[in-house]
């Protein structure tokens, strides 16, 4: 099944009801919230509250389309994990809205990944995990390729990766945040501009809240 595509023709089809923008932009956030507010409850009433200004928006006929989204999302990360979020944004064609803004592939990724685990083996023999930090995360895809990396090694990233991710995007930082949480890794993601060091908002996901990997 093509992933991208079909969760293109679902956002395409609410084209002239909203826009492709702000569907792909609402997915973001509302999803981002959802996984968030089942675990980190110092932002929940806040978050909640952004959810049901975006949720009010829309037609009542229309909201399932985010969930939709969400499931194709959950299966296309379950069968090979990639950067999806970043490969559909390219897909809509989004550059425009999104100030030109350009999603590394895969490959390059895995690329980089191949030639960076020796290092990143050697800490975890020395420490028992490997910490991370991704000062421009983007959609995520560099974490997600050494994610693939150690699996294909007999690695389990869940428990021995520890990241922190930065963006000064906001829309990088939810696509990141989602795609981390889904698979299931322990990482904090950032809003900010990593150079001022200065952070607006921070998302913890699921396995960060619950300790996997810490131990």
């Amino acid at each position: 099944m093509n992933y991208i595509k079909s969760m293109a023709k679902l956002i395409n089809s609410m084209r002239y009801q909203y826009g492709v923008y702000q569907v792909f932009d609402n997915f973001l956030e509302l999803s981002a919230i959802a996984l968030s507010n089942s675990v980190d409850y110092r932002y929940r009433k806040k978050r909640e509250a952004r959810y049901l200004d975006i949720i009010k928006t829309y037609k009542d006929s229309d909201i399932n389309i985010f969930p939709e989204l969400m499931d194709l999302l959950v299966e296309a990360l379950e069968e090979q994990p990639d950067d999806y979020l970043g490969r559909l944004f390219m897909e809509l064609e989004l550059f425009d809205h999104w100030k030109g803004q350009f999603f590394t592939p895969m490959s390059v990724s895995r690329l980089m990944a191949e030639m960076l685990i020796t290092d990143h083996i050697n800490t975890l023999e020395e420490k028992g995990f490997i910490t991370l930090n991704e000062p421009a995360v983007g959609g995520g895809v560099t974490i997600i390729a050494l994610n693939n990396t150690l699996r294909d090694r007999g690695y389990n990233p869940q428990q021995i990766l520890r990241i922190v991710a930065q963006d000064i995007d906001r829309k990088a930082v939810h696509m990141s945040y989602i795609q981390f949480s889904l698979l299931g890794l322990n990482a904090q993601v950032l809003h900010g501009d990593t150079l001022a060091m200065k952070f607006h908002d921070v998302w913890r996901t699921p396995g960060y809240m619950l300790g996997w990997g810490k131990g």
